[in-house]
Protein backbone atom coordinates (compact mmCIF):
# COMPACT_ATOMS: atom_id res chain seq x y z
CA UNK A 1 0.00 0.00 0.00
CA UNK A 2 1.07 3.40 -0.56
CA UNK A 3 0.90 6.06 2.35
CA UNK A 4 -1.81 7.79 1.12
CA UNK A 5 -3.59 4.20 0.44
CA UNK A 6 -2.91 3.34 4.33
CA UNK A 7 -4.48 6.50 5.74
CA UNK A 8 -7.08 6.49 3.81
CA UNK A 9 -7.40 3.17 5.14
CA UNK A 10 -7.26 4.28 8.57
CA UNK A 11 -10.46 6.07 8.18
CA UNK A 12 -12.46 4.00 6.13
CA UNK A 13 -11.60 0.78 8.60
CA UNK A 14 -13.33 3.10 11.11
CA UNK A 15 -16.22 4.07 8.76
CA UNK A 16 -16.88 0.84 7.04
CA UNK A 17 -16.68 -1.54 10.41
CA UNK A 18 -17.98 1.66 13.13
CA UNK A 19 -19.22 5.13 12.27
CA UNK A 20 -21.79 4.34 9.28
CA UNK A 21 -23.40 1.58 10.71
CA UNK A 22 -24.20 3.43 14.07
CA UNK A 23 -26.29 6.54 11.63
CA UNK A 24 -28.23 3.80 10.24
CA UNK A 25 -31.96 3.56 11.28
CA UNK A 26 -31.23 7.68 12.12
CA UNK A 27 -34.64 9.21 12.80
CA UNK A 28 -35.37 12.99 12.54
CA UNK A 29 -36.48 13.11 16.36
CA UNK A 30 -33.31 11.40 17.39
CA UNK A 31 -31.58 13.89 15.26
CA UNK A 32 -32.54 16.74 16.49
CA UNK A 33 -32.68 15.38 20.42
CA UNK A 34 -31.61 17.76 22.75
CA UNK A 35 -30.42 16.05 25.75
CA UNK A 36 -30.16 19.16 28.40
CA UNK A 37 -31.64 22.47 27.85
CA UNK A 38 -29.53 25.13 25.35
CA UNK A 39 -28.34 22.90 23.38
CA UNK A 40 -26.69 24.18 19.86
CA UNK A 41 -28.32 22.23 16.85
CA UNK A 42 -29.43 23.00 13.43
CA UNK A 43 -32.49 25.01 13.15
CA UNK A 44 -35.64 26.15 11.05
CA UNK A 45 -34.40 29.69 10.15
CA UNK A 46 -34.87 32.43 12.57
CA UNK A 47 -35.68 30.21 15.52
CA UNK A 48 -32.29 30.06 16.83
CA UNK A 49 -31.81 31.16 20.17
CA UNK A 50 -28.17 31.01 20.21
CA UNK A 51 -25.52 34.20 19.99
CA UNK A 52 -25.20 33.49 16.00
CA UNK A 53 -26.88 30.98 13.17
CA UNK A 54 -25.34 30.43 9.89
CA UNK A 55 -26.50 28.99 6.85
CA UNK A 56 -27.84 30.14 3.35
CA UNK A 57 -31.13 27.88 3.12
CA UNK A 58 -34.26 27.00 5.22
CA UNK A 59 -31.92 25.61 8.23
CA UNK A 60 -29.53 27.58 9.99
CA UNK A 61 -26.89 25.76 12.29
CA UNK A 62 -26.17 27.20 15.84
CA UNK A 63 -22.65 28.74 16.82
CA UNK A 64 -21.33 32.01 18.88
CA UNK A 65 -17.89 33.86 18.09
CA UNK A 66 -14.47 32.37 19.22
CA UNK A 67 -13.06 35.17 20.63
CA UNK A 68 -14.14 33.98 23.59
CA UNK A 69 -15.39 30.57 22.83
CA UNK A 70 -18.18 29.89 25.00
CA UNK A 71 -17.43 28.40 28.47
CA UNK A 72 -18.90 26.04 29.32
CA UNK A 73 -18.66 24.79 25.81
CA UNK A 74 -22.93 24.03 25.03
CA UNK A 75 -23.72 20.83 24.44
CA UNK A 76 -24.76 19.79 20.73
CA UNK A 77 -27.34 17.73 18.82
CA UNK A 78 -26.39 15.03 16.50
CA UNK A 79 -27.89 17.57 13.75
CA UNK A 80 -25.06 20.25 14.76
CA UNK A 81 -22.42 17.20 15.50
CA UNK A 82 -22.93 16.12 12.05
CA UNK A 83 -23.58 19.38 9.95
CA UNK A 84 -19.58 20.20 11.97
CA UNK A 85 -18.42 16.82 10.58
CA UNK A 86 -19.82 17.40 6.97
CA UNK A 87 -18.72 21.25 6.74
CA UNK A 88 -15.67 21.77 9.08
CA UNK A 89 -14.19 18.69 9.18
CA UNK A 90 -14.62 17.16 5.38
CA UNK A 91 -16.43 20.24 3.53
CA UNK A 92 -14.08 22.74 3.48
CA UNK A 93 -11.06 20.29 3.19
CA UNK A 94 -12.86 18.86 0.03
CA UNK A 95 -12.73 21.88 -1.18
CA UNK A 96 -9.48 23.59 -0.94
CA UNK A 97 -7.65 20.14 -1.31
CA UNK A 98 -9.70 18.20 -4.12
CA UNK A 99 -11.50 20.15 -6.33
CA UNK A 100 -14.92 20.74 -6.88
CA UNK A 101 -17.35 23.44 -5.00
CA UNK A 102 -15.97 25.03 -1.96
CA UNK A 103 -17.89 24.71 1.27
CA UNK A 104 -18.38 27.14 3.46
CA UNK A 105 -19.89 27.57 6.96
CA UNK A 106 -22.18 30.60 6.80
CA UNK A 107 -23.39 29.65 3.09
CA UNK A 108 -23.87 25.67 3.18
CA UNK A 109 -27.60 24.32 2.71
CA UNK A 110 -27.88 22.83 6.55
CA UNK A 111 -30.06 18.93 6.61
CA UNK A 112 -33.32 19.64 8.11
CA UNK A 113 -34.24 15.96 8.22
CA UNK A 114 -31.62 12.89 9.22
CA UNK A 115 -32.20 11.14 6.29
CA UNK A 116 -30.51 14.43 4.07
CA UNK A 117 -27.64 15.13 6.67
CA UNK A 118 -26.56 11.45 6.07
CA UNK A 119 -26.08 11.94 2.42
CA UNK A 120 -24.60 14.94 2.57
CA UNK A 121 -22.24 13.11 5.10
CA UNK A 122 -22.13 10.38 2.27
CA UNK A 123 -20.89 12.99 -0.02
CA UNK A 124 -18.37 14.50 1.51
CA UNK A 125 -16.48 11.10 2.90
CA UNK A 126 -16.31 9.64 -0.06
CA UNK A 127 -15.48 13.05 -1.88
CA UNK A 128 -12.71 13.22 1.30
CA UNK A 129 -11.60 9.68 0.78
CA UNK A 130 -11.50 9.45 -2.90
CA UNK A 131 -9.06 12.71 -2.77
CA UNK A 132 -6.47 10.61 -0.10
CA UNK A 133 -6.48 7.57 -2.20
CA UNK A 134 -5.20 9.56 -5.06
CA UNK A 135 -2.77 11.39 -3.10
CA UNK A 136 1.48 10.64 -4.06
CA UNK A 137 4.61 10.21 -1.32
CA UNK A 138 5.60 14.27 -2.06
CA UNK A 139 1.82 15.38 -2.14
CA UNK A 140 1.43 13.82 1.46
CA UNK A 141 4.84 15.51 2.49
CA UNK A 142 4.17 19.35 1.53
CA UNK A 143 1.93 21.69 2.84
CA UNK A 144 -1.18 22.12 0.17
CA UNK A 145 -1.22 25.33 -2.08
CA UNK A 146 -4.72 26.12 -1.07
CA UNK A 147 -6.38 26.22 2.26
CA UNK A 148 -4.92 27.91 5.21
CA UNK A 149 -3.73 24.99 6.69
CA UNK A 150 0.09 25.59 6.07
CA UNK A 151 1.41 21.74 7.45
CA UNK A 152 2.27 18.59 5.44
CA UNK A 153 -1.24 17.01 4.33
CA UNK A 154 0.07 14.07 6.36
CA UNK A 155 -0.59 15.96 9.29
CA UNK A 156 -3.74 17.26 7.70
CA UNK A 157 -4.95 13.77 6.83
CA UNK A 158 -4.57 12.46 9.83
CA UNK A 159 -5.94 15.57 11.93
CA UNK A 160 -9.05 14.90 10.09
CA UNK A 161 -8.56 11.12 10.88
CA UNK A 162 -8.96 12.32 14.30
CA UNK A 163 -11.54 14.29 13.92
CA UNK A 164 -14.19 11.84 12.39
CA UNK A 165 -13.22 9.31 14.94
CA UNK A 166 -13.64 11.39 17.93
CA UNK A 167 -17.46 13.30 16.43
CA UNK A 168 -18.58 9.98 15.62
CA UNK A 169 -17.80 8.76 19.23
CA UNK A 170 -20.28 11.63 20.26
CA UNK A 171 -22.97 10.88 18.15
CA UNK A 172 -22.89 6.83 19.19
CA UNK A 173 -23.37 8.21 22.73
CA UNK A 174 -26.11 10.53 22.10
CA UNK A 175 -27.62 7.27 20.20
CA UNK A 176 -26.87 5.73 23.15
CA UNK A 177 -28.46 7.89 25.41
CA UNK A 178 -31.51 8.61 23.38
CA UNK A 179 -32.23 5.12 23.26
CA UNK A 180 -32.07 4.42 26.95
CA UNK A 181 -33.01 7.93 28.10
CA UNK A 182 -36.43 6.05 29.48
CA UNK A 183 -35.03 3.22 30.34
CA UNK A 184 -34.59 3.21 34.09
CA UNK A 185 -33.54 5.43 36.80
CA UNK A 186 -29.54 6.53 36.51
CA UNK A 187 -27.90 4.38 39.54
CA UNK A 188 -26.15 6.99 41.94
CA UNK A 189 -23.12 6.12 43.24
Amino acid sequence: MTRGERLADQLDRHWHKNLRPRLNGLADEEYFWEPVRDCWSVRPRGTSAAPMSAGSGEWTVDYASADPAPAPAPVTTIAWRLAHIIVSCLGYRVGWHFGGQDVDFQTFVYAGTADEALKQLDEMYGRWNAGVLELSDADLESPPAVGPERFPMEGIILHVNRELIHHGAEISLLRDLYRWQDAAEPRRI
